[in-house]
Protein backbone atom coordinates (compact mmCIF):
# COMPACT_ATOMS: atom_id res chain seq x y z
CA UNK A 1 0.00 0.00 0.00
CA UNK A 2 1.43 3.47 -1.13
CA UNK A 3 2.68 5.84 1.70
CA UNK A 4 0.06 8.86 2.40
CA UNK A 5 1.43 11.90 1.18
CA UNK A 6 1.58 14.47 3.98
CA UNK A 7 2.16 18.72 3.29
CA UNK A 8 3.21 20.82 6.29
CA UNK A 9 1.13 24.16 5.29
CA UNK A 10 2.91 27.51 7.20
CA UNK A 11 0.05 30.03 8.28
CA UNK A 12 1.86 32.55 10.03
CA UNK A 13 -0.34 35.48 9.45
CA UNK A 14 -4.27 36.33 9.30
CA UNK A 15 -4.14 36.89 5.40
CA UNK A 16 -2.55 33.27 5.26
CA UNK A 17 -5.30 31.94 7.24
CA UNK A 18 -7.91 33.23 5.32
CA UNK A 19 -5.90 32.19 2.12
CA UNK A 20 -5.70 28.33 3.02
CA UNK A 21 -9.21 28.05 5.27
CA UNK A 22 -11.03 30.26 3.85
CA UNK A 23 -10.53 29.02 0.39
CA UNK A 24 -10.76 25.63 -1.64
CA UNK A 25 -6.96 25.02 -1.09
CA UNK A 26 -6.66 22.69 1.65
CA UNK A 27 -9.71 20.82 1.00
CA UNK A 28 -8.80 20.13 -2.64
CA UNK A 29 -5.45 18.53 -0.44
CA UNK A 30 -7.80 16.40 2.02
CA UNK A 31 -10.61 15.26 -0.39
CA UNK A 32 -7.57 13.85 -2.27
CA UNK A 33 -6.45 11.47 0.42
CA UNK A 34 -3.09 14.41 1.79
CA UNK A 35 -2.77 14.24 4.83
CA UNK A 36 -2.21 18.06 5.77
CA UNK A 37 -1.10 19.54 9.13
CA UNK A 38 -0.83 23.26 9.34
CA UNK A 39 1.48 25.26 11.06
CA UNK A 40 -0.05 28.55 12.79
CA UNK A 41 -0.02 30.30 16.09
CA UNK A 42 -0.41 28.70 19.02
CA UNK A 43 -3.35 30.45 20.05
CA UNK A 44 -5.49 29.25 17.25
CA UNK A 45 -5.09 26.07 17.35
CA UNK A 46 -7.66 25.27 19.77
CA UNK A 47 -10.10 27.47 17.29
CA UNK A 48 -9.03 25.45 13.93
CA UNK A 49 -9.11 22.32 15.58
CA UNK A 50 -12.66 22.57 16.29
CA UNK A 51 -13.50 24.00 13.18
CA UNK A 52 -11.80 21.29 10.92
CA UNK A 53 -11.03 18.45 12.88
CA UNK A 54 -14.12 17.12 11.50
CA UNK A 55 -11.89 16.94 7.62
CA UNK A 56 -9.05 15.59 9.06
CA UNK A 57 -6.83 18.56 9.32
CA UNK A 58 -3.85 18.41 11.67
CA UNK A 59 -2.42 21.65 13.70
CA UNK A 60 0.63 22.55 15.04
CA UNK A 61 2.31 25.23 16.31
CA UNK A 62 4.67 27.43 15.18
CA UNK A 63 6.48 28.10 18.23
CA UNK A 64 6.77 31.84 17.69
CA UNK A 65 8.56 32.21 21.03
CA UNK A 66 11.46 29.24 20.21
CA UNK A 67 11.71 31.36 17.09
CA UNK A 68 12.24 35.25 18.69
CA UNK A 69 14.61 33.35 21.42
CA UNK A 70 16.94 31.86 18.37
CA UNK A 71 16.48 35.39 16.41
CA UNK A 72 17.11 37.57 19.43
CA UNK A 73 19.94 35.28 21.22
CA UNK A 74 22.08 33.59 18.41
CA UNK A 75 23.77 36.63 15.86
CA UNK A 76 21.14 39.06 16.40
CA UNK A 77 22.49 41.45 14.72
CA UNK A 78 23.67 39.73 11.80
CA UNK A 79 20.36 38.03 11.19
CA UNK A 80 19.06 41.27 11.32
CA UNK A 81 20.69 42.96 8.79
CA UNK A 82 21.52 40.46 7.02
CA UNK A 83 17.48 39.60 6.56
CA UNK A 84 16.94 43.10 6.12
CA UNK A 85 19.30 43.47 2.92
CA UNK A 86 17.79 40.40 1.74
CA UNK A 87 13.58 42.08 2.06
CA UNK A 88 15.01 44.82 -0.16
CA UNK A 89 17.34 43.25 -2.30
CA UNK A 90 16.17 42.22 -5.23
CA UNK A 91 17.25 43.13 -8.92
CA UNK A 92 16.60 46.87 -10.26
CA UNK A 93 15.30 45.64 -13.27
CA UNK A 94 11.75 45.61 -11.15
CA UNK A 95 10.00 48.71 -9.51
CA UNK A 96 11.75 48.94 -5.84
CA UNK A 97 10.04 51.57 -5.08
CA UNK A 98 8.15 50.37 -2.06
CA UNK A 99 11.53 48.83 -1.09
CA UNK A 100 13.29 51.64 -1.55
CA UNK A 101 10.76 53.83 1.22
CA UNK A 102 11.11 50.58 3.63
CA UNK A 103 14.88 51.26 3.64
CA UNK A 104 14.58 54.80 4.58
CA UNK A 105 11.75 53.71 7.40
CA UNK A 106 14.67 51.60 8.52
CA UNK A 107 17.31 54.44 8.16
CA UNK A 108 15.05 56.91 10.15
CA UNK A 109 14.15 54.41 13.09
CA UNK A 110 17.26 52.44 13.78
CA UNK A 111 18.71 53.16 17.39
CA UNK A 112 22.20 53.62 18.73
CA UNK A 113 25.27 52.04 17.31
CA UNK A 114 23.43 50.07 14.86
CA UNK A 115 23.37 53.17 12.77
CA UNK A 116 26.92 52.84 12.08
CA UNK A 117 26.09 49.44 10.45
CA UNK A 118 23.78 51.46 8.05
CA UNK A 119 26.41 52.52 5.30
CA UNK A 120 27.29 49.00 5.09
CA UNK A 121 23.81 47.68 4.87
CA UNK A 122 23.55 50.23 1.95
CA UNK A 123 26.53 48.80 0.12
CA UNK A 124 25.31 45.19 0.41
CA UNK A 125 22.25 46.42 -1.28
CA UNK A 126 23.47 48.46 -3.99
CA UNK A 127 25.38 45.26 -4.63
CA UNK A 128 22.62 42.98 -4.25
CA UNK A 129 20.37 45.09 -6.91
CA UNK A 130 22.77 44.23 -9.74
CA UNK A 131 24.44 41.01 -9.10
CA UNK A 132 22.56 37.57 -9.07
CA UNK A 133 25.64 36.41 -7.75
CA UNK A 134 25.40 38.37 -4.93
CA UNK A 135 21.74 37.24 -3.96
CA UNK A 136 22.06 33.52 -4.51
CA UNK A 137 25.53 33.70 -1.80
CA UNK A 138 23.28 35.60 0.39
CA UNK A 139 20.58 32.96 0.13
CA UNK A 140 23.17 29.95 0.75
CA UNK A 141 24.82 31.83 2.72
CA UNK A 142 21.54 32.47 5.75
CA UNK A 143 21.41 28.62 5.65
CA UNK A 144 22.98 28.74 8.72
CA UNK A 145 20.55 30.33 10.64
CA UNK A 146 18.71 27.01 10.96
CA UNK A 147 18.31 25.95 14.43
CA UNK A 148 16.53 23.03 13.69
CA UNK A 149 13.60 24.12 16.07
CA UNK A 150 11.19 21.17 14.23
CA UNK A 151 12.91 18.55 14.02
CA UNK A 152 10.56 16.65 16.14
CA UNK A 153 7.44 17.28 14.07
CA UNK A 154 10.00 16.32 10.75
CA UNK A 155 10.99 12.84 12.17
CA UNK A 156 7.07 12.29 13.30
CA UNK A 157 5.49 13.25 10.08
CA UNK A 158 7.83 13.07 7.89
CA UNK A 159 6.26 15.41 4.58
CA UNK A 160 6.72 15.50 1.30
CA UNK A 161 5.99 18.62 0.91
CA UNK A 162 6.67 21.92 2.73
CA UNK A 163 3.99 24.80 1.80
CA UNK A 164 4.28 28.87 3.45
CA UNK A 165 1.96 31.93 3.09
CA UNK A 166 5.48 33.99 2.60
CA UNK A 167 8.97 32.67 0.90
CA UNK A 168 10.83 33.46 4.37
CA UNK A 169 10.38 37.10 5.25
CA UNK A 170 9.12 35.76 8.40
CA UNK A 171 9.40 33.38 11.26
CA UNK A 172 8.70 30.70 8.90
CA UNK A 173 12.27 30.96 7.56
CA UNK A 174 13.30 28.43 9.65
CA UNK A 175 10.89 26.11 8.66
CA UNK A 176 11.51 26.26 5.15
CA UNK A 177 15.39 26.06 5.68
CA UNK A 178 14.99 23.24 7.91
CA UNK A 179 13.19 21.67 5.19
CA UNK A 180 15.25 22.34 2.40
CA UNK A 181 18.09 20.97 4.55
CA UNK A 182 16.09 17.66 4.68
CA UNK A 183 15.68 17.87 1.12
CA UNK A 184 11.40 18.25 1.16
CA UNK A 185 10.34 19.54 -1.88
CA UNK A 186 9.67 23.28 -0.35
CA UNK A 187 8.07 26.48 -2.01
CA UNK A 188 5.84 29.55 -1.13
CA UNK A 189 2.83 30.23 -1.92
CA UNK A 190 1.85 34.81 -2.71
CA UNK A 191 -0.79 35.74 -0.19
CA UNK A 192 -0.60 40.02 -0.98
CA UNK A 193 -1.16 41.70 -3.77
CA UNK A 194 2.53 43.64 -3.56
CA UNK A 195 4.55 40.98 -2.00
CA UNK A 196 6.62 40.31 -4.79
CA UNK A 197 7.61 43.84 -5.44
CA UNK A 198 7.75 44.40 -1.78
CA UNK A 199 10.28 41.80 -0.48
CA UNK A 200 13.87 40.79 -1.82
CA UNK A 201 14.65 37.00 -2.15
CA UNK A 202 13.40 34.07 -0.61
CA UNK A 203 14.91 32.94 2.60
CA UNK A 204 16.18 29.50 1.19
CA UNK A 205 16.72 28.06 -2.24
CA UNK A 206 13.08 26.82 -2.49
CA UNK A 207 11.65 24.47 -5.06
CA UNK A 208 8.57 27.13 -6.10
CA UNK A 209 6.08 29.61 -5.84
CA UNK A 210 2.52 30.33 -6.71
CA UNK A 211 1.38 34.03 -7.45
CA UNK A 212 -0.98 35.96 -8.61
CA UNK A 213 -0.56 36.66 -11.96
CA UNK A 214 1.62 37.15 -15.28
CA UNK A 215 2.51 40.81 -13.29
CA UNK A 216 3.90 38.93 -9.97
CA UNK A 217 5.09 36.37 -12.30
CA UNK A 218 7.43 38.45 -13.82
CA UNK A 219 8.12 40.51 -10.87
CA UNK A 220 9.27 37.31 -8.94
CA UNK A 221 11.14 36.23 -11.99
CA UNK A 222 12.91 39.43 -13.28
CA UNK A 223 13.35 40.77 -9.22
CA UNK A 224 13.74 37.67 -7.42
CA UNK A 225 15.58 35.27 -9.64
CA UNK A 226 12.90 32.62 -9.73
CA UNK A 227 13.03 30.12 -12.79
CA UNK A 228 9.96 30.83 -14.53
CA UNK A 229 9.09 27.18 -14.72
CA UNK A 230 8.69 26.98 -10.81
CA UNK A 231 6.67 29.90 -11.07
CA UNK A 232 2.91 28.88 -11.53
CA UNK A 233 0.43 31.25 -11.90
CA UNK A 234 -2.87 30.43 -9.89
CA UNK A 235 -5.19 33.34 -8.83
CA UNK A 236 -5.51 34.74 -5.51
CA UNK A 237 -7.95 31.75 -3.34
CA UNK A 238 -8.46 34.34 -0.89
CA UNK A 239 -10.59 36.08 -3.59
CA UNK A 240 -12.86 32.77 -4.35
CA UNK A 241 -15.56 33.79 -1.87
CA UNK A 242 -16.15 37.27 -3.39
CA UNK A 243 -16.93 35.84 -6.90
CA UNK A 244 -18.55 33.02 -5.58
CA UNK A 245 -20.56 35.84 -3.51
CA UNK A 246 -20.38 33.57 -0.33
CA UNK A 247 -20.15 36.09 2.05
CA UNK A 248 -22.21 38.74 1.27
CA UNK A 249 -24.58 40.08 4.75
CA UNK A 250 -27.99 41.32 2.93
CA UNK A 251 -27.97 44.74 2.82
CA UNK A 252 -31.37 45.76 4.65
CA UNK A 253 -29.32 43.81 7.35
CA UNK A 254 -26.09 45.08 6.66
CA UNK A 255 -27.64 48.77 7.06
CA UNK A 256 -29.21 48.20 10.20
CA UNK A 257 -25.63 46.52 11.80
CA UNK A 258 -24.28 50.04 11.35
CA UNK A 259 -27.56 52.12 11.44
CA UNK A 260 -26.80 53.14 8.19
CA UNK A 261 -29.68 55.30 6.25
CA UNK A 262 -30.63 53.45 3.36
CA UNK A 263 -31.81 56.39 2.07
CA UNK A 264 -28.18 57.72 1.85
CA UNK A 265 -25.76 56.86 -0.46
CA UNK A 266 -22.61 55.03 1.11
CA UNK A 267 -19.45 56.82 0.97
CA UNK A 268 -17.00 54.02 2.97
CA UNK A 269 -13.28 54.82 4.21
CA UNK A 270 -10.66 51.77 4.50
CA UNK A 271 -8.08 53.17 6.62
CA UNK A 272 -4.04 52.15 5.30
CA UNK A 273 -1.01 53.15 5.31
CA UNK A 274 -0.83 53.56 8.89
CA UNK A 275 2.39 52.62 9.72
CA UNK A 276 3.66 54.87 7.39
CA UNK A 277 1.21 57.99 7.66
CA UNK A 278 -1.82 59.02 9.67
CA UNK A 279 -5.25 58.35 8.19
CA UNK A 280 -7.10 60.92 10.34
CA UNK A 281 -6.72 64.08 7.94
CA UNK A 282 -7.75 61.90 5.03
CA UNK A 283 -11.06 60.99 7.25
CA UNK A 284 -11.45 63.76 8.72
CA UNK A 285 -12.35 66.11 5.06
CA UNK A 286 -14.61 63.18 4.02
CA UNK A 287 -16.41 63.01 7.47
CA UNK A 288 -16.89 67.13 6.71
CA UNK A 289 -18.00 66.17 3.31
CA UNK A 290 -20.88 64.47 4.22
CA UNK A 291 -22.02 65.87 7.81
CA UNK A 292 -22.50 69.44 5.99
CA UNK A 293 -24.13 67.78 3.10
CA UNK A 294 -21.72 69.03 0.84
CA UNK A 295 -21.91 66.19 -2.01
CA UNK A 296 -24.28 66.04 -4.93
CA UNK A 297 -26.15 63.76 -3.30
CA UNK A 298 -27.28 62.96 0.57
CA UNK A 299 -24.34 60.28 1.55
CA UNK A 300 -23.11 59.14 4.78
CA UNK A 301 -19.67 57.68 5.75
CA UNK A 302 -18.91 54.38 7.24
CA UNK A 303 -15.04 54.04 8.51
CA UNK A 304 -12.87 50.86 8.69
CA UNK A 305 -10.28 51.03 11.23
CA UNK A 306 -7.18 49.62 10.64
CA UNK A 307 -5.37 46.87 12.65
CA UNK A 308 -2.87 48.25 13.53
CA UNK A 309 -5.07 51.05 14.93
CA UNK A 310 -5.17 48.21 17.63
CA UNK A 311 -1.63 47.41 18.17
CA UNK A 312 0.63 48.43 21.29
CA UNK A 313 1.65 51.76 19.58
CA UNK A 314 0.20 55.07 21.24
CA UNK A 315 0.31 57.08 17.93
CA UNK A 316 -2.17 54.43 16.34
CA UNK A 317 -4.40 54.07 19.44
CA UNK A 318 -4.39 57.85 19.42
CA UNK A 319 -5.91 58.24 15.81
CA UNK A 320 -7.98 55.52 16.61
CA UNK A 321 -9.71 57.28 19.77
CA UNK A 322 -10.06 60.58 17.39
CA UNK A 323 -11.57 58.98 14.44
CA UNK A 324 -14.38 57.30 16.86
CA UNK A 325 -14.53 60.76 18.65
CA UNK A 326 -15.18 62.41 15.39
CA UNK A 327 -17.80 59.72 14.35
CA UNK A 328 -19.48 60.67 17.67
CA UNK A 329 -19.55 64.05 16.89
CA UNK A 330 -20.50 64.27 13.52
CA UNK A 331 -23.84 63.00 11.51
CA UNK A 332 -23.57 60.12 9.12
CA UNK A 333 -20.34 59.30 10.55
CA UNK A 334 -19.90 55.70 11.50
CA UNK A 335 -17.10 53.31 12.64
CA UNK A 336 -16.55 49.95 12.13
CA UNK A 337 -13.70 47.49 13.63
CA UNK A 338 -11.42 44.82 11.59
CA UNK A 339 -12.47 41.32 14.39
CA UNK A 340 -9.59 40.32 16.31
CA UNK A 341 -8.57 36.71 15.79
CA UNK A 342 -6.28 36.20 18.53
CA UNK A 343 -2.22 35.58 19.20
CA UNK A 344 0.02 37.51 17.04
CA UNK A 345 -2.54 37.64 14.26
CA UNK A 346 -4.58 40.59 15.79
CA UNK A 347 -7.37 41.85 13.88
CA UNK A 348 -6.91 40.05 10.48
CA UNK A 349 -9.62 37.50 10.59
CA UNK A 350 -10.75 34.96 8.43
CA UNK A 351 -14.21 35.62 9.85
CA UNK A 352 -14.57 39.17 9.19
CA UNK A 353 -15.14 39.14 5.51
CA UNK A 354 -18.93 39.23 5.70
CA UNK A 355 -18.27 42.73 6.81
CA UNK A 356 -15.93 43.52 4.07
CA UNK A 357 -17.57 41.94 1.48
CA UNK A 358 -20.88 43.67 2.00
CA UNK A 359 -18.90 46.90 2.99
CA UNK A 360 -17.25 47.27 -0.54
CA UNK A 361 -20.34 45.33 -2.49
CA UNK A 362 -22.43 47.61 -0.65
CA UNK A 363 -20.59 51.33 -1.06
CA UNK A 364 -21.84 53.98 -3.91
CA UNK A 365 -18.30 54.85 -3.59
CA UNK A 366 -15.39 52.97 -1.70
CA UNK A 367 -12.15 55.42 -0.51
CA UNK A 368 -8.83 54.33 0.64
CA UNK A 369 -5.02 54.61 0.51
CA UNK A 370 -3.96 52.62 -2.17
CA UNK A 371 -4.99 49.70 0.08
CA UNK A 372 -5.08 46.29 -1.66
CA UNK A 373 -8.72 46.59 -0.79
CA UNK A 374 -8.78 48.53 -3.95
CA UNK A 375 -8.35 45.08 -5.73
CA UNK A 376 -11.36 43.83 -3.55
CA UNK A 377 -14.07 47.06 -4.16
CA UNK A 378 -12.94 45.98 -8.03
CA UNK A 379 -14.38 42.71 -7.85
CA UNK A 380 -17.27 44.01 -6.63
CA UNK A 381 -17.36 46.78 -9.63
CA UNK A 382 -17.88 50.18 -7.38
CA UNK A 383 -16.48 53.11 -7.62
CA UNK A 384 -12.67 53.37 -6.17
CA UNK A 385 -10.67 56.73 -4.97
CA UNK A 386 -7.45 56.70 -3.09
CA UNK A 387 -7.68 59.67 -0.74
CA UNK A 388 -3.81 61.28 -0.60
CA UNK A 389 -3.90 64.16 1.59
CA UNK A 390 -0.38 64.60 3.68
CA UNK A 391 -0.38 65.07 7.19
CA UNK A 392 1.59 68.23 7.98
CA UNK A 393 4.54 66.68 9.44
CA UNK A 394 3.20 62.84 9.63
CA UNK A 395 3.40 61.18 13.01
CA UNK A 396 5.24 64.48 14.33
CA UNK A 397 7.51 61.59 16.77
CA UNK A 398 11.03 61.93 17.00
CA UNK A 399 12.23 57.95 15.83
CA UNK A 400 9.00 57.46 13.86
CA UNK A 401 9.07 57.42 10.23
CA UNK A 402 6.57 59.44 8.27
CA UNK A 403 5.70 59.20 4.29
CA UNK A 404 4.13 61.68 2.84
CA UNK A 405 1.04 60.26 0.84
CA UNK A 406 1.18 62.47 -2.32
CA UNK A 407 5.04 60.45 -2.97
CA UNK A 408 3.49 56.76 -3.16
CA UNK A 409 1.86 56.80 -6.36
CA UNK A 410 5.20 55.32 -8.12
CA UNK A 411 4.89 52.28 -5.82
CA UNK A 412 4.23 48.84 -8.21
CA UNK A 413 0.71 48.21 -7.32
CA UNK A 414 -0.34 51.62 -6.99
CA UNK A 415 1.07 52.94 -10.43
CA UNK A 416 -0.73 49.71 -11.83
CA UNK A 417 -3.75 51.14 -10.05
CA UNK A 418 -3.09 54.02 -11.68
CA UNK A 419 -2.68 53.84 -15.09
CA UNK A 420 -5.12 50.51 -15.43
CA UNK A 421 -7.99 53.98 -14.63
CA UNK A 422 -9.26 51.63 -12.16
CA UNK A 423 -10.08 54.38 -10.30
CA UNK A 424 -9.29 58.10 -9.14
CA UNK A 425 -6.65 59.84 -6.94
CA UNK A 426 -7.20 62.86 -4.47
CA UNK A 427 -4.45 64.85 -3.16
CA UNK A 428 -6.60 67.49 -1.92
CA UNK A 429 -10.59 68.41 -0.77
CA UNK A 430 -11.13 70.07 -4.03
CA UNK A 431 -10.35 67.33 -6.17
CA UNK A 432 -11.89 64.88 -3.29
CA UNK A 433 -15.24 66.22 -3.66
CA UNK A 434 -15.29 66.29 -7.17
CA UNK A 435 -14.61 62.65 -8.05
CA UNK A 436 -16.68 61.71 -5.15
CA UNK A 437 -19.30 63.97 -6.93
CA UNK A 438 -18.52 62.42 -10.55
CA UNK A 439 -18.58 58.85 -8.83
CA UNK A 440 -22.23 59.61 -7.48
CA UNK A 441 -23.76 61.19 -10.45
CA UNK A 442 -22.48 58.10 -12.76
CA UNK A 443 -21.37 54.57 -11.10
CA UNK A 444 -20.55 53.38 -14.12
CA UNK A 445 -17.69 55.77 -14.65
CA UNK A 446 -14.57 53.53 -15.08
CA UNK A 447 -16.81 50.40 -14.74
CA UNK A 448 -14.79 48.68 -17.97
CA UNK A 449 -11.37 49.54 -16.83
CA UNK A 450 -12.17 48.16 -13.47
CA UNK A 451 -12.71 44.93 -14.93
CA UNK A 452 -10.01 44.69 -16.93
CA UNK A 453 -7.75 45.34 -13.81
CA UNK A 454 -8.95 42.84 -12.52
CA UNK A 455 -8.43 40.09 -14.93
CA UNK A 456 -5.10 41.43 -15.39
CA UNK A 457 -4.12 41.22 -11.77
CA UNK A 458 -6.05 38.49 -10.20
CA UNK A 459 -6.35 36.05 -13.33
CA UNK A 460 -9.41 33.90 -12.65
CA UNK A 461 -12.66 35.06 -12.03
CA UNK A 462 -14.92 32.23 -11.82
CA UNK A 463 -14.09 31.14 -8.59
CA UNK A 464 -11.90 28.60 -9.20
CA UNK A 465 -8.19 29.91 -7.91
CA UNK A 466 -8.09 27.93 -4.30
CA UNK A 467 -9.14 24.54 -6.37
CA UNK A 468 -6.99 25.11 -8.79
CA UNK A 469 -3.95 26.08 -6.31
CA UNK A 470 -4.90 23.02 -4.49
CA UNK A 471 -4.86 20.89 -7.61
CA UNK A 472 -1.23 22.35 -8.68
CA UNK A 473 -0.16 21.39 -5.06
CA UNK A 474 -1.32 18.06 -5.65
CA UNK A 475 0.75 17.24 -9.25
CA UNK A 476 4.07 18.47 -7.12
CA UNK A 477 3.18 15.43 -4.91
CA UNK A 478 2.52 13.11 -7.63
CA UNK A 479 4.72 14.09 -10.74
CA UNK A 480 7.85 15.28 -8.00
CA UNK A 481 8.28 18.33 -9.96
CA UNK A 482 6.94 21.46 -10.52
CA UNK A 483 4.06 21.70 -13.20
CA UNK A 484 3.53 25.54 -14.72
CA UNK A 485 -0.34 25.64 -15.54
CA UNK A 486 -1.07 28.05 -18.39
CA UNK A 487 -3.33 31.21 -17.57
CA UNK A 488 -6.80 30.62 -19.42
Amino acid sequence: MAKQKTVFICADHGLAIIYFLQSDVINTLLDSGVRVVLLTHEGLIDQIKARFAHQGLLVEGLRYDDCQKYASSVQPGLQFWSNFVRRVGASSKINTEAMDSHIRQVEAEVQGRQRLVLPLARMAIGVMRHSRLARRSLVKWQMRFCPGLYADLFEKYSPDLVVSSTYGWRNDRYLLREAVRRGVKTGAVIVGWDNPSSYGVPAAPLDFVTCWSEIQKKELVDGSDWDPEKVNIGGIPSYDGYFRKEWLIPRDEYFKLHDLDPKRKLISYASSFVSFSPNYQNIEALANLVANDRLSKPSQLLIRLHPNHFMDEPLFIGEREKIRALASQLPHVHVVEPVALGGDLGHYSGEDMPEKTSMMAYSDVFTTVYSTMCVETAIHNRPIVSVCFDAPGGWNKKGKFSLPLSEIGEWPTHQRFRKAGAGRVALDEASLEDVLNAYLEDPSLDSDLREKFIRDEVTYTDGSAGRRTGQWLLSLLENGSVKVEEAE
